[in-house]
């Protein structure tokens, strides 16, 4: 037997194959290296936020995540009202843990989170001017609140940053069309 059309199953494979790249973000979060004689690690939020200071989406939060059973008092949430701004403006309103958000703390050093338009946490963002805000408090430490403004969806790939001081490095800010 003989094929009529042999484009067709090339032609129906790129009808349904959809886009190959949908917009994205990328962040870069470093948690600096502190000589301290008393080291804990920080508790961190990352989130985006519309101009007028409401949350688009919570995008990480890293905190101590042991579970009942090795800390029985739930310590780890409880601290998490030390990230103020974050918990204010919306962690106070969350169930935590959140599949794909919450993680454990983190070491020093650089940590890369990337997300997709349309999946989650990031899902579909309104046109418009948005800012990242990263915000770390740690036990017998400081806290320290970046943030990155940016417009969405983005014309083109960017990268923007700001540093921190003391409880945050380099935070940068990938933006992909």
């Amino acid at each position: 037997m003989q094929l009529r059309y042999p484009l067709a199953p090339l032609t129906l494979s790129m009808l349904f194959a959809g886009p190959a790249v949908a917009a994205g973000l990328g962040v870069n979060i470093e948690i600096p290296r502190l000589s301290v004689s008393e080291y804990h690690r920080p508790y961190v939020a990352a989130w985006i936020e519309r101009p007028d200071n409401t949350v688009a989406t919570t995008l990480a939060v890293w905190y101590d995540v042991r579970t009942r059973a090795n800390n029985p008092e739930g310590e780890g949430t409880k601290w998490l009202k030390d990230l103020r701004q974050w918990w204010r403006r919306t962690g106070r309103e969350l169930s935590v843990p959140i599949d794909g958000v919450t993680g454990a703390t983190k070491p020093a050093g650089r940590h890369a989170l990337a997300f997709a338009e349309g999946s989650k946490p990031l899902g579909q963002l309104a046109p418009g001017s948005y800012r990242l805000v990263v915000e770390a408090a740690r036990e017998v430490g400081g806290r320290e609140v970046v943030t990155v403004p940016f417009q969405w969806p983005p014309a083109k790939a960017e990268q923007a940053g700001a540093a921190g001081k003391e409880e945050l490095g380099e935070i940068k800010l990938d933006l992909k069309p």
